[in-house]
């Protein structure tokens, strides 16, 4: 059962919209990850020298982390846009597949008082 659940909700996923914001997420990503390999580790050693060259020093691995920490909270926002569009969407759909079960039992209910209506003519 959980098999044909899962393959009803990758049905039912709005794949346009995913694939249409797959380029700017992945951009994103590789943007943030290229910054983060070129960076100095977080465990990075103190700079050594005299206090002012050591301060300005400090204060730009400062900056970099912030940059680093701004282009993390853009994708990860991103990400959850998109998160939210789709449950959005899923909601939508559940909603016009209650209406269309409702719709065809109410027809399936109509083309059985037929048949019976012309069974019992046919007598």
């Amino acid at each position: 059962m959980a098999i044909g659940n899962l393959i009803t909700a990758l049905k039912v996923v709005p794949w346009g919209d995913v694939i249409n914001a797959a380029p700017s997420i992945v951009k994103g990503a590789r943007k943030m990850f290229s910054r983060t390999e070129e960076a100095a580790p977080v465990t990075a050693p103190v700079p050594t020298g005299e206090p002012p060259e050591r301060l300005a020093r400090l204060e730009v691995q400062l900056r970099e982390m912030g940059e680093r920490e701004q282009a993390s909270a853009k994708l990860i926002e991103a990400l959850a846009e998109q998160n939210a569009a789709i449950v959005a969407t899923l909601s939508i759909l559940r909603a016009r597949a209650r209406w269309l079960v409702a719709i065809n039992l109410v027809l399936l209910a109509l083309l059985g008082g037929g048949l019976a209506w012309v069974a019992l003519a046919a007598r």
